[in-house]
């Protein structure tokens, strides 16, 4: 009784294996748009009101960190979606999608996180804090709202494929080669 467990040969068949090729392709190319999309939408928000009162996301921590958390993972899609690129000439080997697996999962968890500290300000920010005295503000400066409404949707869409990407690259750790 060495081991409990014994290695057997998983590997799938070709075909299967070049459709999750092309289909982790695809999601790390969402993923990066996705991701662009999003930062590119909160960092080029801006609203200007009456006598020079703006609202920017940079005066908030939360949405620097939602900003930087989805520049962040664009560039890791991209540097993923190379390494995967650059794997397909290889012989497969397990190990190397336990380490897309690592990158995937700290990506989404950046990414969620990220978002969920900005939807709890954008929150805030649409219906206020009674209990606290603040006011709603999105009644004001309805553009940059919508814009921040437009950046969490595609972030949230990118945490998903982030989710799946994760999932993919898990199963595929776990196979083994006799």
């Amino acid at each position: 009784m060495d081991s409990f467990e014994t290695k057997t040969n998983h590997d799938p068949p070709l075909k299967t294996q070049r459709v999750m090729l092309i289909l982790q392709i695809l999601l790390r190319i969402l993923a990066f748009a996705f991701t662009l999309g999003a930062a590119l939408r909160i960092m080029t928000s801006k609203q200007v009101l009456f006598l020079g009162f703006d609202a920017r996301y940079t005066y908030s921590p939360s949405m620097k960190f939602f900003a930087f958390s989805n520049a962040i993972g664009c560039a890791t899609s991209v540097v993923s979606l190379f390494l995967v690129l650059m794997s397909c000439q290889k012989p497969r080997d397990s190990n190397k999608y336990f380490y897309l697996f690592l990158n995937d999962l700290f990506t989404f968890g950046g990414l969620v996180a990220g978002s969920a500290a900005a939807t709890a300000i954008g929150y805030v920010g649409k219906y206020g804090q009674k209990h606290s005295g603040w006011e709603p503000i999105c009644v004001f400066v309805t553009q940059f709202c919508h814009k921040v409404t437009v950046s969490l949707t595609l972030s949230y869409i990118a945490s998903i494929i982030c989710l799946c990407l994760t999932i993919i690259s898990a199963n595929q750790s776990r196979q083994t080669k006799a």
